[in-house]
């Protein structure tokens, strides 16, 4: 099958997936009506009469809900093949090195403090601060990862995994520590982030998250080059004329990006960013000039699908997907750990 082919087959796989999350519900939407809906907005399509109820669910709850996850799962499949290219290890993900939980941190004091510093700010600047500030925790917690797991200027695999623990403790327990301390009305607001969660999105929020995702997705994919040179070491990237040093910060500067902003909105969603990667290579092989596009793609099906599975598991309440996604993921992490661990531990 031609590359290209897949490519479309991914993107049919995108619309598909979105049109039935957008139909499903506690009011069920009849997929030909959410289709004539989309038209009769992007203007292909308006002669056809919508139920006005059905416009106003789909374009006020729903659409806000499925194109956030799009966007998350894009940045959290993008970015997990990033890492692990720059890291050169399968197991490289943003939950699994600190990246996620020192977002988190950083999200979770934010919210904390917002009752009593930030209650006069408008809500749109807020959730800007928000992701600056999940933005700026996941990059403290990528570069302490890496200085630790430097060795003769080359990172270290499993004192990275070990550093990454570490993080991943610390930030826990002051994460703990800030919602010991919160109030009832702090506790509430931290408890949807720490569950991981889609169900908070509003357009607000998604036009809030758009410049954080759409950076990274725009430029991670031109990486592809310099993470294929990476594959065969730093010092043969550098031999063949690359800047070593600046395609680092290139990628650990666009990933935490895309990754903090995910977090800031919908908290730890864990294990997509290594899970998608894994996926893609089975179907494309390594390259990652064309891993890099095709994770983004898979990773938005991926999240939107598990997002349908956490309202339809339980209804007619959902579950948290930083739940499904951990028991999705976790089989696949083990696996991976299993048949690759000699190659991991060297």
């Amino acid at each position: 099958m031609k590359k290209s082919l897949i490519y479309i087959i991914l993107c049919i796989g995108v619309f598909l997936t979105a049109a039935f999350s957008l139909s499903m519900g506690a009011m069920k939407i009849p997929l030909q009506d959410v289709l004539f809906i989309l038209a009769k907005k992007t203007g292909l399509f308006s002669n056809h009469t919508v139920n006005e109820q059905y416009e106003t669910v789909l374009m006020i709850v729903r659409m806000p809900r499925v194109l956030m996850g799009l966007l998350i799962g894009a940045a959290l499949g993008i970015s997990g093949a990033a890492i692990q290219g720059i890291f050169r290890n399968p197991l490289a993900e943003p939950g699994l090195i600190g990246i996620s939980s020192g977002a988190s941190l950083f999200a979770v004091l934010i919210i904390a403090s917002e009752v009593s510093l930030f209650a006069g700010l408008g809500n749109l600047f807020g959730y800007y601060f928000l992701a600056f500030g999940s933005f700026v925790g996941a990059g403290i917690a990528t570069f302490v990862v890496y200085q630790i797991s430097r060795s003769d200027g080359n990172p270290n695999v499993a004192t990275m995994l070990l550093a990454g623990i570490a993080i991943n403790a610390l930030a826990g327990a002051l994460t703990g520590l800030v919602t010991y301390m919160a109030n009832e009305q702090q506790l509430r607001n931290v408890t949807f982030w720490l569950l991981g969660s889609l169900g908070g999105a509003t357009w607000q929020i998604v036009l809030c998250l758009l410049p954080f995702i759409l950076i990274p997705l725009a430029f991670l994919p031109m990486m592809g080059k310099t993470l294929n040179a990476f594959a065969l070491g730093e010092t043969q990237a550098q031999q063949l004329g690359l800047p070593v040093g600046r395609a680092k910060r290139c990628v650990v500067i666009l990933a935490t990006m895309a990754v903090g902003a995910s977090v800031a909105v919908s908290g730890i969603i864990s294990f997509v960013g290594l899970l998608v990667p894994h996926m893609v290579r089975l179907i494309f092989g390594v390259d990652n000039r064309r891993v890099l596009p095709a994770s983004a793609l898979m990773g938005a099906i991926i999240l939107t699908l598990a997002d349908m599975i956490a309202r339809k598991l339980v209804a007619p309440v959902e579950l948290p997907i930083g739940v499904v996604t951990a028991l999705l993921g976790t089989p696949v992490f083990l696996y991976i750990l299993i048949k690759d661990k000699k190659k991991i531990i060297r």
